[in-house]
């Protein structure tokens, strides 16, 4: 069972139809929560009216405006999937986008990414077993119910899994401010776009197993990019080149 805030992760929660799902409302809070309340009815979820305590509870401290959607089955109704399979099934496509993070463990970022993810096309997510965030009700939120359509996978070496998506065709890139220009290296094909830290970039063996380092060029006074705005810039620039 997982619990679910934020007006536009419910949504489309509650267009997803996952069965056994109940939405707890307080009316007065947000008159956005008229609109979840017709649309659960739409689909079949049942609705609650609860009071705020309640909902502090549920939320486990989120900010919640008076809205939590429970949902049955855990994380099991998001996409997690297995590595294996999508190469698999990425095997005949001409172009195919992944996403990896390595060292990610802001939920508010790999929600952002998420998000990304999945206005850009990006057909897959590698997050690593340890210094990731997990996949969790703050992840959901700020997705704004991207983490709904963006397949993933958690996997136990990042590493291993950048050479097998290597051995089955794919070009890893590596994002780096010392790399070269992203404009002036051709996205296209089977390629992963990896991403690390704000602190501490990529590690050091995950950049040697990249085939190249990329970069956006900036003209501002900071250092870098937020992750989650790299990723995007990354992801649109994919984009521009297949069109």
């Amino acid at each position: 069972m997982r619990n679910i805030i934020g007006f536009h992760a419910i949504e489309e929660s509650i267009r997803k139809k996952h069965a056994g799902s109940t939405l707890y409302l307080h009316r007065q809070s947000h008159k956005r929560n008229t609109q979840l309340e017709n649309l659960a009815q739409q689909n079949g979820v049942k609705v609650i009216q609860a009071d705020l305590p309640e909902l502090d509870r549920l939320a486990g401290g989120g900010s919640h405006r008076g809205a939590v959607l429970v949902v049955s089955g855990g994380s099991s109704t998001l996409k997690s999937s297995q590595l294996s399979d999508f190469i698999s099934e990425a095997g005949a496509s001409r172009n195919s986008l992944v996403i990896a993070l390595d060292g990610v463990t802001d939920p508010q970022n790999l929600g952002a990414v998420m998000r990304s993810a999945d206005l850009f096309a990006a057909d897959f997510l590698i997050l690593p077993e340890r210094r990731s965030s997990p996949v969790n009700q703050t992840v959901l939120k700020v997705s704004s119910g991207a983490a709904e359509y963006v397949p993933y996978a958690i996997v136990p070496n990042l590493v291993r899994s950048l050479q097998n998506l290597q051995k089955a065709g794919f070009w890893v890139y590596g994002a780096d401010m010392n790399g070269e220009t992203v404009s002036s290296v051709s996205l296209t094909g089977k390629i992963v776009l990896v991403l690390g830290s704000e602190e501490s970039g990529l590690s050091k063996l995950v950049q040697q197993t990249c085939d190249r380092i990329i970069s956006i060029p900036t003209k501002g006074h900071i250092d870098s990019l937020n992750i989650a705005a790299a990723a995007a810039v990354l992801m649109y620039e994919v984009n521009r080149q297949r069109d």
